[in-house]
């Protein structure tokens, strides 16, 4: 195999505007809409975070889909950033909750970890 074994990411939520601000001020970025793929996937609702399709790195989005619960810890992914503190810092006035402040990773940098509107952990990743 010669790229990442991830390569897309959905972080299902049940209320797809607080999800939406939730991530877009936490993150300081802009989630545009994604049409749902046809067949089984017609109807999902999609937000997809920005992505370069050639650039390395997973590409995601949020879904919202009948019957498809949030929350649990089946997952965890996580977000790159310059210092996860910062993104850290927004996460309370967004409506989420901090489940461990930055702590360091030692040679692989420095995480963060919360929880969003919807009940999903999430990590966020630096290495400073």
């Amino acid at each position: 195999m010669n790229f990442n074994p991830v390569v897309w990411f959905e972080i299902y939520v049940q209320d797809m505007p607080r999800a939406q601000a939730f991530y877009e001020k936490v993150l300081d970025k802009k989630l545009e809409g994604l049409e749902a793929p046809e067949g089984d996937a017609s109807g999902f609702q999609m937000l997809a975070f920005p992505m370069a399709m050639e650039n390395g790195g997973a590409g995601g989005a949020l879904v919202k889909a009948e019957g498809v619960p949030s929350g649990g810890m089946g997952t965890l992914v996580y977000f790159g950033c310059e210092d996860c503190a910062v993104e850290a810092g927004r996460v309370v006035a967004a409506g989420g909750q901090i489940f461990k402040e930055k702590f360091s990773i030692g040679p692989y940098g420095f995480c963060a970890l919360a929880h969003d509107t919807e009940g999903n952990m999430f990590g966020l990743h630096s290495m400073e």
